[in-house]
């Protein structure tokens, strides 16, 4: 197959994350712009609308803030599509080799992470203070819960509560975090699963951290150096002057100045709408971050992760040696580029190691510990999983024979999508709006769409009238879909256990994806295979 060629240049004129197109679809391979520019042209490109809107045309389509997400456009020329999985027909791994035992709803797929169990070898997050995740947290949380899987609260969410109470300077009460903490204990059974609190530099200023485990007894606690969508700190948009000050007064940075007459005057002018909310980014020191892990367990974490981005690979190697020396219980990688927030788009799509190639390193550094006898942490990779295939790909691919490092992958966009759109339809359901196509397929009512109604309502009785139907939406992608895929892609290579999983099920499809991963070719894998059985 030939190797697929990186998408060109043309895309960084218009895009859909920004609302921005072209007149022709000719662009220049160079610029992206039209090759024949005119005056009279009514089609807003990125150069056009940056006229008008200039640092707002970084965003994706800031209106949307808080009905949506963003990813990167960019094809990085490997991903998770450049590998496919090897099937196998002979023997039973994990299970009695019986053709009536061994049949994939017998498949295990739970998985420990951190000391944590997990129904599903899945963790979403981490869902902060943007708005988007405020608004679908019940559904988020609930259905985490349900089925049985780490949820972590992101960071800033003290900080940007209006009725966060603060004392000399740290938290001591904030309505938000606590509805976060209890909306998931709901539901959950006590053993699979739980809910992190993340914290970067604001969070740590405000103790977020020790009011979380003192006062809301949580039991994980991650720290944050960075995400795959972006090297900079936290962005939210603030359509509220009096919220835009507070949060200026808390010691965030806020632009414009709020407090600023001539920018209050073009606010209140229609000027622009919102403000910009930015966090600080950290400067993790080798001391003072081993000296912040002793603390933190000191003051009563029983589980701390670590959760970081898509940097350069001295900047892999430095965090795994940190980790280990810590002994941190699981790090989360964050492979380019997508968010929950509002990320530059620029930087989504130019910025960042992406998924695979960041796994490859972060997998030959947990080899070099494990053969010096280090700490390896659980590893938690993330950035654009979506499907089993691709949690399937990432896990086996760690296993070098003792067992894969990576533990689960964490999931961000696609559980905010699974939940928005489940409770759109409800919306749409209620005013007697939903698509035809749809009605017709699958039902008008709730309780006929979602397939795990009935499940659900068997499981909880009475209590099923509490679960909200995002939650119900992302329980049925999370169990009905991903797991279920995932059981029968294993017993398709006949290995009826997670931790079975490893490099010999996979091979790749093009040479970069061999060459980043060591993967072998699929013209290469068993070539001596035919003569040394037939011969």
């Amino acid at each position: 197959m030939p190797e697929r060629v990186l998408q060109n240049s043309s895309y960084l004129n218009a895009k859909s994350t920004t609302r921005t197109n072209t007149r022709v679809k000719d662009v220049s391979c160079i610029s992206g712009m039209c090759p024949l520019c005119i005056k009279e042209c009514p089609f807003l490109c990125e150069i056009s609308l940056s006229a008008f809107r200039g640092r707002e045309a970084l965003y994706p389509a800031p209106e949307q803030f808080g009905a949506s997400t963003a990813g990167a456009l960019k094809d990085y020329g490997l991903d998770w599509s450049h590998f496919n999985i090897l099937s196998a027909l002979i023997g039973a791994k994990g299970i009695e080799a019986d053709s009536d035992v061994a049949i994939f709803p017998n498949v295990d797929i739970t998985s420990e992470v951190a000391g944590i169990p997990l129904k599903l070898p899945i963790v979403i997050g981490a869902y902060g203070s943007t708005e988007v995740a405020r608004v679908n947290w019940e559904g988020l949380a609930i259905g985490a819960a349900l089925s049985g899987i780490l949820i972590t609260i992101g960071e800033n969410v003290c900080g940007m509560d209006p009725e966060a109470v603060i004392t000399n300077g740290k938290v001591t009460y904030s309505k938000e975090l606590k509805r976060r903490v209890e909306a998931f204990r709901k539901f959950w059974d006590g053993k699979h699963g739980d809910i992190a609190v993340q914290t970067n530099v604001e969070d740590q200023r405000l103790g977020v951290d020790v009011y979380a485990i003192s006062k809301l007894e949580v039991n994980v606690i991650e720290r944050k150096w960075g995400q795959g969508a972006k090297a900079i700190g936290g962005e939210v948009r603030i359509r509220d002057l009096k919220k835009a000050i507070m949060l200026k007064k808390r010691g965030y940075i806020v632009h414009p100045d709020p407090e600023d007459p001539t920018v209050q005057e073009a606010f209140k002018d229609g000027v622009f709408t919102s403000f910009e909310r930015h966090s600080r980014v950290g400067m993790p020191s080798e001391r003072d971050f081993l000296e912040d892990i002793d603390w933190l367990r000191e003051q009563g974490a029983k589980h701390v992760m670590l959760k970081t981005g898509a940097y350069r690979p001295a900047v892999v190697a430095f965090t795994m040696k940190l980790a280990s020396e810590a002994k941190i219980d699981a790090v989360t990688f964050d492979g380019a580029g997508g968010g929950t927030g509002m990320s530059p788009v620029p930087m989504m799509d130019e910025m960042g190691t992406p998924t695979v190639y960041l796994e490859a390193q972060v997998l030959k550094c947990a080899e070099i510990l494990r053969k010096k006898g280090k700490h390896v942490p659980d590893i938690i990779m993330a950035g654009g999983f979506i499907n089993e295939t691709q949690i399937f790909k990432s896990i086996a691919m760690s296993n070098f024979g003792e067992g894969p490092y990576v533990k689960a992958i964490l999931m961000g966009r696609a559980p905010i999508t699974a939940v928005m759109k489940s409770e759109y339809f409800c919306e749409l359901a209620e005013k007697g709006k939903l698509p035809k196509d749809f009605r017709n397929r699958y039902g008008d009512t709730p309780d006929k769409f979602f397939i795990s109604t009935p499940e659900l309502k068997n499981t909880f009785g009475e209590k099923f009238k509490d679960i909200p139907w995002g939650a119900i939406g992302l329980y049925t992608y999370l169990t009905g879909r991903i797991g279920v895929g995932l059981k029968q892609l294993m017993a398709g290579v006949r290995k009826w256990k997670l931790n079975l999983l490893d490099r010999s099920d996979l091979v790749s499809l093009t040479e970069r994806a061999a060459k980043a991963t060591g993967i072998p070719l699929i013209e290469e894998i068993e070539k001596d295979a035919i003569e040394r059985i037939l011969g």
